[in-house]
Protein backbone atom coordinates (compact mmCIF):
# COMPACT_ATOMS: atom_id res chain seq x y z
CA UNK A 1 0.00 0.00 0.00
CA UNK A 2 1.55 3.36 -1.04
CA UNK A 3 1.75 5.71 1.58
CA UNK A 4 2.10 9.70 1.65
CA UNK A 5 5.53 11.15 2.29
CA UNK A 6 6.23 13.17 5.39
CA UNK A 7 8.59 16.23 5.40
CA UNK A 8 9.47 18.37 8.35
CA UNK A 9 10.58 21.70 7.06
CA UNK A 10 12.51 23.66 9.65
CA UNK A 11 14.19 27.00 10.02
CA UNK A 12 16.87 26.26 12.11
CA UNK A 13 18.60 29.15 14.35
CA UNK A 14 18.26 32.28 14.55
CA UNK A 15 17.97 32.91 10.65
CA UNK A 16 14.76 35.23 11.14
CA UNK A 17 13.79 34.65 6.96
CA UNK A 18 11.99 31.94 5.93
CA UNK A 19 10.77 32.69 2.53
CA UNK A 20 13.03 29.56 1.19
CA UNK A 21 11.43 27.02 3.84
CA UNK A 22 7.84 28.11 2.37
CA UNK A 23 8.58 27.98 -0.66
CA UNK A 24 9.83 24.74 -0.76
CA UNK A 25 7.20 23.60 1.80
CA UNK A 26 4.86 24.59 -0.69
CA UNK A 27 6.24 22.67 -3.94
CA UNK A 28 6.15 19.57 -1.30
CA UNK A 29 2.93 19.61 -0.60
CA UNK A 30 1.52 20.51 -4.26
CA UNK A 31 3.43 17.18 -5.03
CA UNK A 32 0.98 15.44 -2.85
CA UNK A 33 3.82 14.99 0.52
CA UNK A 34 2.25 15.99 3.88
CA UNK A 35 4.08 18.75 5.17
CA UNK A 36 5.21 20.10 8.73
CA UNK A 37 6.74 23.61 8.95
CA UNK A 38 8.30 23.99 12.38
CA UNK A 39 8.27 27.63 12.03
CA UNK A 40 11.75 30.21 12.88
CA UNK A 41 13.75 30.30 15.51
CA UNK A 42 13.89 26.33 16.43
CA UNK A 43 16.82 24.49 18.43
CA UNK A 44 18.03 20.88 16.49
CA UNK A 45 16.59 19.23 19.57
CA UNK A 46 12.88 20.65 18.51
CA UNK A 47 13.26 19.80 15.15
CA UNK A 48 14.69 16.26 15.44
CA UNK A 49 11.49 15.97 18.41
CA UNK A 50 9.25 16.89 15.41
CA UNK A 51 10.63 14.76 12.80
CA UNK A 52 10.07 12.13 15.16
CA UNK A 53 6.77 12.71 16.56
CA UNK A 54 5.71 13.56 13.16
CA UNK A 55 6.69 9.99 11.78
CA UNK A 56 8.55 11.86 9.15
CA UNK A 57 10.60 10.46 6.33
CA UNK A 58 12.90 13.34 6.15
CA UNK A 59 13.59 16.87 7.53
CA UNK A 60 14.28 19.99 5.20
CA UNK A 61 16.35 22.11 6.47
CA UNK A 62 16.46 25.90 5.20
CA UNK A 63 19.46 28.00 6.71
CA UNK A 64 21.16 31.98 5.58
CA UNK A 65 22.81 32.59 9.04
CA UNK A 66 25.99 30.69 7.90
CA UNK A 67 25.43 28.46 10.96
CA UNK A 68 25.04 24.87 8.92
CA UNK A 69 28.13 23.83 10.26
CA UNK A 70 27.03 24.07 13.65
CA UNK A 71 23.39 23.29 13.46
CA UNK A 72 23.34 20.89 10.44
CA UNK A 73 25.27 18.09 12.08
CA UNK A 74 24.05 18.54 15.17
CA UNK A 75 20.33 17.64 14.07
CA UNK A 76 22.08 14.53 11.91
CA UNK A 77 23.87 13.89 15.50
CA UNK A 78 20.37 13.91 17.12
CA UNK A 79 18.71 11.76 14.64
CA UNK A 80 21.67 8.93 15.60
CA UNK A 81 21.78 9.61 19.17
CA UNK A 82 17.65 8.78 19.03
CA UNK A 83 17.85 5.81 16.66
CA UNK A 84 16.19 7.56 13.69
CA UNK A 85 18.92 7.45 11.12
CA UNK A 86 15.83 6.62 8.85
CA UNK A 87 15.06 10.04 8.56
CA UNK A 88 16.60 12.11 5.45
CA UNK A 89 18.13 15.06 5.81
CA UNK A 90 18.75 17.50 3.12
CA UNK A 91 19.50 21.62 3.06
CA UNK A 92 18.70 24.54 1.11
CA UNK A 93 20.15 27.74 2.00
CA UNK A 94 23.40 29.55 1.44
CA UNK A 95 25.71 26.95 1.48
CA UNK A 96 29.49 27.81 0.39
CA UNK A 97 30.11 25.22 -2.19
CA UNK A 98 33.53 24.43 0.27
CA UNK A 99 31.21 22.92 3.37
CA UNK A 100 28.96 21.07 1.09
CA UNK A 101 31.36 17.71 0.63
CA UNK A 102 31.68 18.39 4.19
CA UNK A 103 28.01 18.47 5.21
CA UNK A 104 27.27 15.51 2.60
CA UNK A 105 30.37 12.93 4.79
CA UNK A 106 28.30 13.84 7.77
CA UNK A 107 24.87 12.92 6.32
CA UNK A 108 23.07 15.05 4.71
CA UNK A 109 21.67 13.00 1.49
CA UNK A 110 21.54 17.09 -0.59
CA UNK A 111 22.11 20.48 -0.66
CA UNK A 112 20.16 22.88 -2.37
CA UNK A 113 21.45 26.29 -3.44
CA UNK A 114 19.70 29.83 -4.04
CA UNK A 115 17.93 29.79 -7.55
CA UNK A 116 18.09 25.61 -7.52
CA UNK A 117 14.38 24.78 -9.43
CA UNK A 118 11.83 23.79 -6.40
CA UNK A 119 11.14 20.85 -8.98
CA UNK A 120 15.02 19.22 -7.68
CA UNK A 121 14.22 18.91 -4.40
CA UNK A 122 10.91 17.70 -4.89
CA UNK A 123 12.11 14.42 -7.37
CA UNK A 124 15.01 14.34 -4.79
CA UNK A 125 12.60 13.75 -1.72
CA UNK A 126 10.43 11.59 -3.94
CA UNK A 127 13.06 9.33 -5.37
CA UNK A 128 14.75 8.91 -1.78
CA UNK A 129 12.17 8.45 0.38
CA UNK A 130 10.37 5.34 -0.42
CA UNK A 131 6.65 5.73 -0.36
CA UNK A 132 5.64 1.84 0.97
CA UNK A 133 4.46 1.06 4.34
Amino acid sequence: MERTIRVVVAKVGLDGHDRGAKIIARALRDAGMEVIYTGLHQTPEQVVEAAIQEDADAIGISILSGAHMTLVPKVVDLLKENDAEDIHVFVGGTIPKVDIPKLKELGVGEIFTPGTPTKRAVEYVSSTVSRES
